[in-house]
């Protein structure tokens, strides 16, 4: 049992994934595309799919402070719609409020330089989603 956990911005798709009991997260891989192309980060994330034996889906939610949903939340579930039509893997949308800046500030406390949290920080903020996922499982 593997779950994968997804961070969408309009460049970058951070990916992270579980170990084969479903209880480490770690990063997998930042997919990067043209800006709002989400089809070739959805052809990129099926190659993910064939490759291992995922059963659900973490997709973060951006939501505004208020926890009103905006732009970036419908670019989300735009998102979550497009992986449903290409997997039959159930697709859970998990409130990603703060998991940049979270990610931000676990890089900086681990002194990781500014090139290289830039490269990573969509990774970290998946499995920060991922996480959430877990600890939801966990809580059922």
């Amino acid at each position: 049992m593997r779950y994968l956990g997804l961070d969408l911005g309009t460049k970058t798709l951070g990916v992270a994934i579980t170990d084969t009991t479903g209880l480490i997260a770690r990063p997998l891989k930042v997919i990067h595309f043209p800006k709002e192309d989400y089809e070739t980060a959805l052809r990129e994330l099926q190659n993910i799919l064939d490759e291992y034996d995922i059963s659900k889906i973490a997709l973060g939610l951006p939501k505004n402070m208020d926890g009103t949903e905006g732009f970036a939340s419908e670019r989300s579930l735009k998102f979550k719609k497009m992986i449903e039509s290409i997997t039959d893997i159930p697709v859970t949308l998990v409130d990603e409020r703060l998991t940049t800046v979270l990610a931000e500030n676990i890089l900086l406390e681990a002194d990781v330089s500014r090139k290289k949290r830039k490269s990573v920080i969509d990774g970290v903020a998946a499995v920060l989603i991922l996480e959430t996922l877990l600890k939801m499982e966990e809580n059922k």
